[in-house]
């Protein structure tokens, strides 16, 4: 018998506890009333401590199936790039729902390819340097330094960079 795709590997599955957690809030009478499991800085500490793991194991699935080229590898950093943690958890959770038809999965994978166009804008140069594991801070930190936080996190821009603007 050809065994030609016999060493295909499955999509790691998401951790017991976010399934039981999707199960809780996807019931007919279901009580809970928490953020989507993809929405990773709403989560509980319980809820987002086994995500590093799995998303990890997401990302090694992916370069090895997918990553040909050297910009479409997802760097063994991307947890401390937090706007490519958001997207990777986003995009493995729509993975499983692509997977139910034909159809969706052709979709998920122009998803997978949007999503690479944006991490290697986000990387930049950087990106170069991080798949080899010489991880750069965020290069514009220094610019978003310039604006203040508010006691609630929000940002406020500094009063008299707002009267420079007005004139």
């Amino acid at each position: 018998m050809n065994e030609t795709l016999a060493h295909f590997e499955p999509f790691p599955e998401p951790p017991a506890l976010i399934l039981e957690y999707i199960a809780e809030r996807t019931a007919e009478e279901s009580v809970v009333d928490g953020p989507a499991p993809w929405d990773l800085g709403a989560l509980s500490a319980e809820l987002i401590a086994p995500m590093p793991a799995w998303l990890d194991s997401v990302c090694r699935w992916l370069n090895g199936r997918y990553a040909w080229q050297p910009q479409d590898v997802i760097p063994p950093c991307w947890a401390k790039h937090e706007g490519l943690a958001y997207e990777i958890a986003a995009l493995a959770f729509a993975r499983g729902d692509a997977y139910m038809e034909a159809g969706s999965s052709v979709l998920w994978h122009e998803q997978y390819d949007r999503f690479l166009t944006r991490m290697n804008k986000t990387l930049g140069k950087s990106g170069d340097e991080c798949r080899v594991g010489r991880h750069e801070e965020r290069p514009a930190r220094f610019q978003l330094d310039a604006w203040r936080t508010t006691a609630h996190g929000a940002t406020k821009e500094p009063a008299g960079r707002v009267k420079e603007m007005a004139g």
